[in-house]
């Protein structure tokens, strides 16, 4: 009987070390993708242009072939390369995450180039490398969009593992998988219903009287929607990029950029007196967002000639 009490004993024990572990992934999971949310954002904005010019009934499962790609990219391969950089060579983490909110930066800063002085591109030049073959067209836009994704995901993966703090390998493991999961699941969902939005809103318009203004609605709003969602991206990258940025400075060679704007962040929220965390936050997003915006502009003015240059 005393043997059996203490395996029970012993079980209990057991489960409680697997509770709290499960607690210490799902905190963990819980900061960083909490962190990671600008990029998150970013990536719903971005995936619906290429479902753009695909049939209807071939939308869904480009989403779904996209965020099997995309889940690959997180676990497959990002996961296990940064889990033996954060054991072999921790150092290069700062580097590596500063490389992505320079990249951040640049795509912010090129979509706000493009924005405000829109290119004019050629359309019959761009006709003449879009496939006609509707398979191969499918085909180019999943593997573009699966590209484009990791690049995201890396940034995403590169973020979440930079706010886990705990010593156990298998908890960053375990934490980076749930956040990889849930990012996919998160972005990709979105993205499946907001492709759909102005089908079920056709659907509505053509089946009941009723609901014939709503179903209208639902489809004049869903480009404005799409273009509001993209704004948001594009504010949400040069916020994160910047933040990346002037934190990295920090953490390694130059102090001053981040200390100031904490600083200034700070003075305003006193002098406003009400919601001091929300002015002390929107102050600092806004010089995170200038900087990103000032950096990704050069790298644009750099890199664009040579673009040029290689597309002819």
């Amino acid at each position: 009987m005393s043997g059996l009490l203490a395996l029970l004993d012993d079980v209990a024990g057991l489960a409680k070390v697997a509770a709290a572990s499960v607690d210490d992934v799902a905190a963990a999971a819980g900061k960083a993708g909490t962190k990671a949310a600008g990029v998150v954002i970013d990536d719903t904005a971005v995936t619906p242009r290429y479902i753009t010019g695909i049939n209807a009934s071939r939308e869904l499962p480009m989403i779904g072939r996209i965020a099997i790609g995309s889940l690959r990219n997180k676990i497959l391969i990002l996961l296990p390369l940064l889990l033996l950089a954060q054991a072999f060579l921790p150092w290069i983490i700062t580097p590596v995450l500063m490389l992505g909110g320079l990249y951040l930066a640049y795509e912010g800063a090129e979509k706000t180039i493009h924005a405000l002085a829109p290119a004019r591109a050629d359309a019959k030049t761009k006709a003449d490398h879009t496939p006609k073959d509707p398979g191969r067209l499918e085909e180019q836009k999943v593997a573009g969009a699966i590209k484009t994704d990791f690049i995201l995901s890396a940034e995403i993966m590169t973020i979440a593992l930079s706010q886990i703090e705990n010593d156990s390998m298998w908890v960053e493991a375990a934490a980076l998988a749930v956040v990889g999961i849930a990012v996919t699941a998160g972005v990709y969902g979105a993205v499946a219903i907001l492709v759909k939005i102005d089908d079920v809103g056709l659907g509505m318009a053509k089946r009941s009287a009723s609901l014939r203004g709503v179903g209208m609605a639902l489809v004049r709003g869903m480009p404005k929607l799409l273009a509001a969602l993209s704004l948001v991206g594009t504010l949400a990258m040069l916020w994160v990029g910047g933040n990346i940025l002037t934190h990295g400075l920090h953490e390694t060679l130059w102090a001053a950029p981040y200390e100031a704007i904490h600083h200034l962040a700070e003075r305003a929220a006193h002098a406003v007196g009400v919601a001091q965390g929300l002015v002390a936050w929107l102050v600092a997003a806004i010089c995170d967002g200038i900087i990103a915006l000032v950096l990704g502009g050069i790298v644009v003015a750099i890199t664009h000639p040579f673009m040029k240059k290689a597309a002819h």
